[in-house]
């Protein structure tokens, strides 16, 4: 399979693709290009232990059996920095990793799974995260292509839309009401979408379609894979990461 038969439409692609980036944008996304220019900062198991990081934009990724780990270690360009595994929901806690030279341009935060790997426990804490942190400027929800959107994928775009409709208080008291982050679906794994090509560009138009009726306040979905025969839509998620860490807060 080739990416050309899904990625050569412009109708399937995140209009940040083809959007003018600001002065800020520009000099955000240019912070991933420096090799070993992440580096892991903090993790939060609890609500108590999540780090105060001096005012940095913040990026949260989540979702268990999607290939969360590879595509951040992608973005990040870093091999290893994120532990991967062939067992899902090995995340069990908030990871904070800092994007560029000191002090830094953004904070890409890996958060636990969602789904049959995640737990509870793990859902409250990222929830807590994403009603009260004053940083956070964008939610990616990462779908796995190859098996479309599931209940637990719904169930969480429909959660999330509803959050994000609506102001939010910051995690300080003293700070006010923040804008609502902005919610940036990923289709991960498009190499894993069986059929002809033609067969694999409805998959992935039908998916779109539905993720604009379950969540009408996110962005136009980025499209991705990371694998060993393909490997593309990395620059796309740093340049939709960068567009949202630019807006003010």
């Amino acid at each position: 399979m080739t990416s050309t038969s899904i990625l050569h439409s412009p109708r399937l692609l995140s209009s940040n693709s083809f959007r003018k980036l600001s002065t800020k944008a520009q000099h955000i996304e240019a912070a991933f290009k420096p090799s070993g220019a992440a580096i892991f900062l903090a993790a939060a198991s609890s609500p108590e232990s999540i780090p105060q990081l001096h005012g940095l934009p913040e990026s949260s990724g989540g979702r268990a059996n999607v290939g969360k780990s590879t595509l951040l270690n992608a973005v990040l360009g870093r091999a290893a920095l994120l532990h991967t595994s062939k067992k899902a929901g090995r995340t069990r806690a908030l990871n904070f990793f800092r994007v560029g030279r000191e002090p830094g341009s953004l904070v890409v935060v890996d958060a636990p799974g969602y789904g049959k790997r995640g737990r509870a426990e793990w859902g409250q804490l990222w929830e807590h995260y994403i009603d009260t942190r004053a940083e956070l400027r964008q939610i990616c929800i990462l779908i796995n292509a190859g098996h479309g959107v599931t209940d637990f994928d719904r169930a969480m775009l429909a959660d999330l839309n509803a959050r994000l409709s609506t102001p939010t208080v910051s995690d300080r008291p003293t700070a006010p009401a923040r804008h609502a982050p902005a919610l940036q679906p990923v289709l991960t794994k498009l190499d894993c979408i069986e059929g002809s090509p033609d067969e694999r560009a409805r998959a992935v138009r039908a998916i779109i379609d539905e993720l604009g009726v379950l969540a009408p306040c996110a962005a136009p979905p980025v499209l991705c894979a990371v694998s060993a025969t393909m490997r593309f839509g990395i620059e796309a998620v740093r340049r939709a990461m960068a567009v949202a860490c630019a807006r003010e807060s």
